[in-house]
């Protein structure tokens, strides 16, 4: 039994070795003085970080990054408080198969999804723009959102609301006066962890993207010139940075809500 769990154990360490060495050198060369991305390294410089600000294009593809992630982490919440909402509190015809119908993104391969949008989009008419990508990753983002609410919606106390229906409250006074209060961690949770995933998808966006590329895309792009390799490092270290934050700051918030909720944490992102 012990040689099993060592064994578990050096197995763990692997693992986790063979995902973050990646990361662990984006820094590295974020701040070698070197254009040529490899070993020994020449010298430390900040100067990859200081290209980044007179870089017109990359601005903009920064500004529709934010436009994008923020339209879709507000559609994808409301549309997960929804959902989680009716999931926990009411029962209804083929309430497991609906639930189960809008959990299946999260395990379709983005790459069919893509496709999928793309064409049924250009046979609607429409055209590509900055509007498809959000319909996109709010498709893709929905799930999770759903996902961090349910637990905030199932563990809050049915007789808080119950109560308020006794003192005279309204269904949406109590929604919004008693309830939201209580899962606003879950949805704040749930907008950090949307805005993320949108922030960060590529797949669906170099397809759904029209005339102004997101930021994984243009980041694509640049992958062409070896010269522009050491600046898209040293935006890969900031984006990394970010995206540890506000997953930090996700779980900060979800733990949160299920102890205001009187819950039991299950585990969760971190």
């Amino acid at each position: 039994m012990k040689l099993n769990l060592n064994w578990l154990k050096g197995y763990a360490v692997l693992y986790l070795v063979f995902l973050y060495a990646p990361i662990f050198l984006l820094p590295i060369f974020a701040f070698n003085d070197a254009t040529v991305i490899a070993f020994p390294l020449k010298g430390f410089t900040t100067r990859w970080f200081a290209d980044l600000t007179t870089t017109p294009a990359l601005h903009g593809a920064v500004l529709n990054s934010l436009f994008i992630a923020i339209s879709t982490a507000i559609l994808s919440t409301c549309l997960g408080i929804c959902a989680a909402r009716a999931g926990a509190r009411f029962s209804f015809p083929g309430k497991q198969g609906i639930i189960g119908f809008i959990m299946i993104p999260l395990v379709l391969p983005e790459i069919i999804v893509a496709v999928s949008l793309l064409v049924t989009l250009l046979q609607l008419g429409l055209s590509l723009s900055s509007w498809t990508v959000i319909l996109g990753h709010t498709l893709i983002c929905t799930p999770f959102s759903i996902a961090i609410l349910n637990s905030a919606f199932a563990t809050l106390d049915p007789s808080m609301e119950e109560a308020a229906y006794d003192l005279g409250e309204t269904k949406w006074s109590t929604f919004r006066l008693i309830t939201l209060p209580l899962v606003m961690p879950g949805i704040i949770s749930s907008f950090l962890i949307a805005f993320t995933i949108s922030l960060d998808e590529f797949i669906i966006a170099f397809f759904l993207t029209g005339a102004e590329p997101t930021l994984p895309v243009y980041l694509w792009g640049q992958l062409r010139f070896p010269a522009k390799l050491p600046i898209v490092m040293a935006l890969g270290t900031i984006l990394v940075a970010f995206s540890i934050l506000l997953l930090t700051l996700a779980e900060i918030f979800r733990r949160r809500g299920i102890a205001k909720a009187g819950g039991r944490d299950t585990g969760g992102f971190l």
